[in-house]
């Protein structure tokens, strides 16, 4: 088939309907892509001020992140997102983002990630500590919770440095994603300068890692050491530039970016898995009872990860109803064609891996929370592109062994010896940002296991 003689891709909404999605573009997100969804898997959304080309099938995924992804470029919202997070590595494009990658990606390789599983498993037993102190008392909020968690491993995991000593950080991170999402929305049309509270609040959030990114990279030089890690990786890069500004720069937007993408995906993750386990007793004591089975009353080491395969399955289940990054939005450079479908040069493209991890075609029963979709044996026939929680292609999270490794192990040390139940009256809601986090926190009383009851 011809350019010439490719279809155009359907319109979505027209009319009232219309004036709807302009509603949900910016007030329900993922109602705005469910929406899209049901007009088919290829749909254009089109108000007066923006075209958005939604494209909701493995095979579109495979072509847009994979096959012809030199042709699109970071889309709607992270281009805009840029003015919040600077140039790291979740916002950079061209020939930066690859010289990033090659700085960044020897920290995440298998082999040393593998090595990192005892600092995970010591912060995962202190979060356990944590909880436990917590027992039959009031609720806790789980969803901070695993944040502090996810910091502190990153911290030791990616830095070689305690970030407990930053008490903002986890607060400074959330001012970050809120403004990150305030120029999504608005598509970067309200100028920076604008002394709004939210602004104000970004720019002194801003001030505050620049000043812990500069403390972080004293503290490594007065070491004297240079190691494998990812900071030290930064430093030595940074270093080269002929501006020091530049460098100091370029360190913060690349350090604060892989922070904030790394310990906000992974939390985001076990917020829903705790969530799931919640409502799904059933689910929460097979997980417990390989736990006991596998480790024992003992703590992990790396090669119990390959042994905890129902664990492993429910966090992918967690992942596929709620992913983290729930939305790929990308900007196409020339013309292309989609599934037969005509894209023009320069319009956005929408790869949803919310609605693509529940479409019917490729999902049974899309809805239902079910960790043994993911057994290989069931899972064989599925197209490698239905599931995409990671991204796919050259920009495949470089993170995802680490997050896989930390989600397990935590989900297995929790559950052995405690439960985590929230009052069932309390709505858990999505609220997508850049991550797809639970919006205001998750309460949950902590029992003991033994005193419990299923």
């Amino acid at each position: 088939m011809t350019a010439t003689q490719a279809r155009r891709v359907p319109a979505g909404p027209t009319g009232p309907a219309m004036l709807r999605t302009l509603w949900q573009l910016a007030r329900d997100r993922l109602g705005l892509m469910r929406t899209a969804a049901s007009y088919g898997d290829a749909v254009r959304l089109g108000p007066s001020f923006k075209t958005l080309y939604f494209f909701n099938h493995p095979d579109h995924a495979k072509h847009v992140l994979a096959d012809n992804s030199q042709n699109y470029h970071k889309g709607v919202g992270l281009a805009q997102a840029r003015r919040a997070l600077g140039d790291g590595l979740l916002t950079s494009e061209g020939e930066l983002w690859r010289k990033q990658r090659r700085v960044i990606q020897p920290a995440f390789q298998a082999k040393r990630i593998a090595g990192q599983a005892g600092a995970v498993v010591e912060e995962a037993a202190r979060l356990v500590d944590r909880l436990r102190e917590h027992r039959d008392g009031a609720p806790v909020d789980i969803v901070k919770e695993m944040t502090g968690l996810t910091l502190g491993v990153l911290g030791r995991t990616l830095l070689d440095s305690d970030l407990s000593g930053h008490r903002s950080v986890g607060h400074d991170f959330e001012v970050m994603q809120d403004q990150a999402m305030f120029e999504m929305v608005t598509m970067g049309s309200v100028p920076t300068w604008l002394p709004l509270p939210h602004q104000l609040r970004f720019r002194r959030a801003r001030r505050e890692l620049q000043r812990v990114v500069d403390a972080l990279v004293a503290e490594r030089r007065a070491r004297g050491e240079e190691g494998d890690d990812a900071l030290s990786r930064l430093i030595v890069s940074t270093r080269q530039e002929a501006d020091p500004r530049v460098g100091r720069l370029r360190m913060r937007d690349e350090l604060v970016t892989l922070l904030l993408a790394g310990h906000e995906t992974t939390a985001s993750t076990l917020g829903w898995t705790f969530h799931l386990l919640d409502r799904h007793p059933e689910i929460r004591e097979r997980v417990r009872a390989e736990a006991v089975q596998v480790l024992g009353d003992r703590l992990p080491v790396h090669e119990d990860l390959a042994r905890l395969r129902f664990t492993a399955q429910v966090i992918n289940e967690a992942m596929r109803l709620y992913p983290p990054v729930w939305m790929l939005s990308r900007i196409s450079q020339g013309p292309d064609e989609i599934g037969g479908y005509h894209v023009p040069a320069g319009v956005d493209v929408l790869i949803c891996p919310y609605t693509l991890h529940r479409h019917p075609d490729f999902w049974d029963e899309p809805d239902r929370f079910d960790p043994d979709r993911f057994d290989p044996a069931r899972s064989g026939g599925r197209p490698r592109y239905a599931y995409v929680p990671f991204g796919a292609g050259p920009r495949f999270c470089v993170g995802n062994h680490l997050g896989l490794m930390e989600a397990t192990f935590v989900t297995a040390m929790v559950v052995r010896e405690l439960r985590l139940t929230a009052d069932p009256s309390y709505e858990v809601v999505p609220e997508p940002m850049l991550s797809l986090r639970i919006r205001g926190g998750l309460p949950m009383r902590v029992t003991a296991v033994s005193s419990a009851t299923v």
